[in-house]
């Protein structure tokens, strides 16, 4: 009969570990983009943008994970380059954001880029923690905004 596990106490600050992490792996992966004259934020926007193409500005933040401030604040030197467009939205409150070809032909070089960046550090960390770690991140992300959700206030009366 095996005992009971028990699970040791949360010592130190989730977001302080987290932002050392990330720091660490934006380092990373920015060191290869730099190559094709990108930021790895700058690639993960170009990235979401390949796949759709164009949407609204409080949609690509929402996916982004992004305030909309920060949002726009990112796009500038995008739209800057001539890598994206942002315009008018479908009314005159809403502004929509476009990729246009110049915008997918430095992707397209940085992504080799990338995937080098992505493949050593699977080797460093091991894919299989890798793996775990993409699990953990998104099942951490889907209960914090369940968690959020339930505890926010309704807009009904």
């Amino acid at each position: 009969m095996n005992p009971p596990s028990v699970t040791p106490p949360v010592r130190g600050c989730t977001c302080f570990r987290l932002r050392q992490l990330t720091r660490r792996v934006t380092q990373h992966y920015d060191s290869h983009l730099a190559r094709a004259g990108l930021r790895v934020t700058q690639y993960g926007l170009l990235s979401m943008l390949v796949r759709t193409d164009s949407m609204s500005l409080s949609e690509f933040a929402a996916r982004m994970e992004m305030d909309r401030t920060t949002l726009t604040r990112n796009l500038g030197p995008l739209e800057t380059a001539g890598w994206v467009s942002v315009t008018a939205g479908k009314d005159a409150r809403s502004r929509a954001v476009r990729l246009i070809a110049a915008g997918r032909a430095v992707w397209e070089t940085a992504k080799p880029h990338w995937r080098q960046a992505q493949d050593e550090l699977n080797a460093a960390l091991g894919t299989d923690r890798v793996a775990a770690l993409h699990g953990l991140l998104d099942d951490s992300l889907t209960r914090f905004h369940l968690a959020l959700d339930s505890t926010e206030p309704s807009a009904a009366p």
